[in-house]
């Protein structure tokens, strides 16, 4: 499956990988794609394995908060 999350407060390559790192530790996901432009990110995981909420979770750990 695949999902957009809207990610405030990214704006640089660091921030980028701090999150795609963060996501693609989960049990689940298979990949994760950050879009510093849009505030994006892409994240393509397996709904019996990870939920949304951790996803947003993981993120919102690292620091940014998750709009979508």
């Amino acid at each position: 499956m695949e999902k957009t999350l809207n990610v405030q407060g990214m704006t640089c390559g660091n921030c980028k990988m701090s999150v795609e790192g963060a996501l693609k530790k989960l049990d689940g996901v298979s990949a994760a794609e950050v879009n510093l432009d849009t505030g994006n990110v892409e994240v393509t995981f397996d709904e019996s394995k990870v939920h949304v909420d951790a996803m947003k979770e993981a993120i919102e750990e690292q620091g940014y908060h998750v709009s979508a």
